[in-house]
């Protein structure tokens, strides 16, 4: 765990398609939009280079608290929706605590 005066929750999302154009249309929109949530610092969209059909969200937040109020959100359910049929299984989703230099000392 972090324990600097500055912490961010990162949270990765993976998603396996079956339909990639589709899933990439869905996430580009989700991750534009997940942009401009409260406490929302960052959100990544990267497709893997050594595995077809595989893409990566990446977000950071101020905290813990404004990640799960965002997994609460409409906004994460019509995206959670609009994946329907586009995926091979369900997402895997991970919640990182951020560390630094400093922690490692």
């Amino acid at each position: 765990m972090s324990t600097g005066d500055v912490s961010i929750a990162v949270v990765t999302l993976q998603f396996d398609a079956s339909n990639l154009g589709g899933l990439i249309a869905v996430l580009s929109k989700y991750v534009v939009m997940t942009r401009m949530s409260p406490g929302c610092r960052n959100v990544d969209l990267v497709i893997s280079a050594v595995r077809d059909n595989r893409v990566l969200v990446i977000q950071k937040w101020d905290s813990i608290e404004a990640q799960r109020t965002h997994f609460d959100s409409a906004l994460m359910v019509e995206m959670a929706k609009s994946c329907k049929n586009l995926l091979t299984k369900a997402p895997e989703v991970e919640l990182w605590d951020s560390i630094s230099s400093h922690d490692l000392a």
